[in-house]
């Protein structure tokens, strides 16, 4: 299959819910809960994935579509993975820090995808020949060692910290006191997107789904960054700007490095 194709149908679904995000954010939406109080979604959220489905269903139907609303349907190629709103506690509150993520994957392979802020309009971008924000290439590149860097992440979550207890918290400070700042925006695929573009140097994260990371990974193997971890299955996840000392680093005792 064509990844400019696959990648030019990810980007008309991602735009296709932009108007909709923009004229409800701030609107303080009614929010539910999914697995607990940590995880709310919102009707916009349900309604954003129905629309992207639309899109992606119409230019290739019978494709897989793995939704993290939705669930899974269909049975043929590509797969596509898709979020909504990565940064639905954001959303919903009002901070500017969210996303839509969609991927496309052929025979177990990422070939495209988008990272779309519809807030700042910011579109990032991969597939085959690079990755891109706004049509114009990046690179992800920046800080070589940890007192110089910027590293965002998700860690501890509530179940971090249930499972692993305080040597979470000891994990933690370790990170805060090795690097020159840690920041907790609250969207995994944004972060993902701004490491590819060299605006931070590195993020981790536990317990990852696949539409979590699939497009901000291919974003930052096509810019030239590191991704460590399967992106196209649960679990941890560690990415870093290319050029980074990792083995000097905090993060080299995590478990994803150590895989």
């Amino acid at each position: 299959m064509d990844a400019t194709e696959l990648l030019d149908t990810a980007a008309e679904a991602a735009r296709a819910v932009g108007p909709r995000l923009r004229e409800a954010f701030r609107s303080r939406p009614q929010v539910a809960l999914k697995r607990d109080f940590h995880d709310p979604v919102t009707e916009h959220d349900k309604a954003a994935e129905e629309t992207i489905r639309g899109v992606l269903e119409s230019r290739f139907p019978g494709s897989v579509i793995v939704g993290e609303e939705g669930g899974r349907t269909g049975s043929g190629e590509p797969v596509w993975y898709v979020d909504p709103i990565d940064g639905t506690a954001n959303f919903a509150s009002g901070l500017p820090y969210f996303c839509v993520s969609i991927a496309a994957a052929v025979a177990g392979e990422l070939v495209a995808g988008i990272v779309y802020d519809p807030v700042r309009e910011d579109e990032f971008t991969a597939a085959a020949g690079g990755a891109w924000c706004n049509g114009e290439p990046i690179r992800s590149a920046g800080a070589v060692r940890d007192r110089e860097a910027t590293l965002l992440c998700g860690y501890p979550s509530p179940l971090d910290l249930e499972t692993d207890g305080e040597e979470g918290l000891r994990r933690y400070g370790r990170m805060v006191e090795a690097f020159a700042s840690v920041r907790r925006p609250g969207s995994t695929a944004l972060n993902l997107a701004h490491v590819a573009a060299g605006w931070a140097d590195a993020v981790y994260g536990t317990r990852a789904q696949p539409w979590d990371v699939a497009a901000g990974a291919l974003l930052v193997r096509r810019a030239g960054g590191v991704y460590l971890g399967d992106p196209l299955a649960p679990g941890d996840y560690l990415a870093h700007v290319g050029g980074f000392d990792l083995e000097s680093s905090a993060l080299a005792g995590t478990d994803v490095h150590k895989r």
